[in-house]
């Protein structure tokens, strides 16, 4: 399938690519503004001073780090969808449930809701299969 159209699934790509960087800036978002002596971000070290991090802080951080690690399979699955021929508004459908999801996760990882947590993880790692198989016949 050849498109030239920037699908909402595309869209779904860069929401999920931003994640991270929401996830990281809800981690340091305490410690805006105030001086490095006094406990605020250390943009010299920045993997440090996270790690130094407690409560919803390092689970912010946590979250972001799962972001990472859940975007490339992502990626791959809306692109080959593509590839196979999925239908459009089908996996529209999908990767906007995905990032549903995805918000889902963050919220309860900053909640720090364990169980519910896996429950949408495991929810997101489900349609990223269905979006993967999406174009197969």
């Amino acid at each position: 399938m050849t498109s030239t159209a920037f699908g909402l699934d595309y869209w779904c790509v860069l929401i999920a690519a931003l994640l991270p960087v929401v996830c990281a800036g809800i981690a340091k978002s305490k410690a805006f503004g105030k001086p490095v002596a006094q406990g605020g971000f250390d943009n010299a070290n920045p993997r440090e001073w996270l790690l130094r991090q407690s409560d919803w802080q390092a689970r912010a951080n946590a979250a972001q780090a799962n972001s990472f690690e859940a975007l490339p399979f992502f990626i791959g699955a809306v692109l080959i969808a593509h590839q196979l021929g999925a239908d459009q508004g089908v996996l529209d459908a999908l990767a906007v449930a995905y990032i549903l999801l995805r918000l889902g996760y963050i919220a309860a990882y900053l909640m720090n809701a364990a169980s519910v947590r896996t429950l949408v993880w495991v929810g997101a790692m489900a349609l990223n299969i269905a979006i993967l198989f999406a174009g197969y016949r």
